[in-house]
């Protein structure tokens, strides 16, 4: 089986929709999403990716499914930077704190760290897992440890679009990887397509491997730039670039 996750287009956050490049970017993804082979589509309630979701996916006859958990990962911190400041998402952290904490790398034990334990992280972290794990399930693939048992293995494509710290929540998850980790070391820009595809080296056992975070080729392809957004400033001195 095969996971494609797509990122909404340059989002409008004052009006949880898409910014004129968003739209733009959107739209290009059409193309490709026409080529695709796609069994099935699932979309977050946010107006971002149900906007992306209705531009790419127009001419295709394919009406995604709304799931509540598919919005963009919402717990709030106090980050350490900014003192009793509750206003940043559990995922934004400075590199120079968020290096600091051992308990970040570790995969069972990254949401443990006293900020993330304070506003109860791994609950809402547990939930949207267990939500994905029950649509899996669904599709023929149960978790079982660490694994999941391809209890009717097949080849559909499953079609996701959502957000970047959701994403990552999710591929975390099939991974078994610290969230954090991926977070802070990889980045999915605006309408970009991450995949994962399910390899079953032993009848009935499967691993979900990741074949594309990011891809951005569609764009390229028309000589669209990727927007900015989800990254920060290359070099402090680009003051025209995202510093905080």
């Amino acid at each position: 089986m095969k996971l494609v996750f797509i990122r909404h287009g340059d989002p409008d956050y004052n009006h949880d929709g898409l910014t004129e490049v968003g739209t733009r970017e959107a739209q290009l993804l059409n193309a490709r999403m026409k080529k695709m082979k796609i069994d099935k589509c699932f979309v977050s309630p946010l107006g971002r990716a149900k906007e992306t979701a209705r531009l790419g996916l127009e001419g295709t006859g394919i009406v995604p499914v709304e799931y509540e958990w598919l919005k963009e990962f919402p717990v709030r911190i106090n980050r350490p930077d900014r003192g009793e400041e509750k206003s940043f998402v559990c995922w934004d952290w400075l590199p120079k704190d968020w290096t600091a904490r051992e308990e970040f790398f570790d995969p069972d034990r990254w949401a443990d760290e006293p900020v993330m334990a304070a506003d109860n992280v791994r609950a809402e972290y547990d939930r949207v897992c267990a939500c994905f794990d029950k649509l899996l399930a669904e599709n023929g693939y149960e978790r079982s440890g660490r694994m999941y048992r391809a209890v009717h293995p097949n080849n559909d494509t499953l079609v996701f679009f959502c957000h970047y710290g959701l994403t990552c929540v999710l591929l975390s998850h099939l991974i078994n990887a610290s969230p954090m980790v991926l977070w802070h070391g990889v980045c999915m820009t605006p309408s970009s397509v991450t995949v994962a595809v399910t390899e079953e080296r032993r009848e009935g056992d499967a691993y979900f491997r990741t074949t594309m975070i990011g891809d951005t080729s569609h764009l390229y392809a028309a000589g669209q730039e990727p927007s900015f957004s989800a990254r920060f400033c290359e070099c402090w001195k680009n003051t025209e670039e995202r510093h905080d």
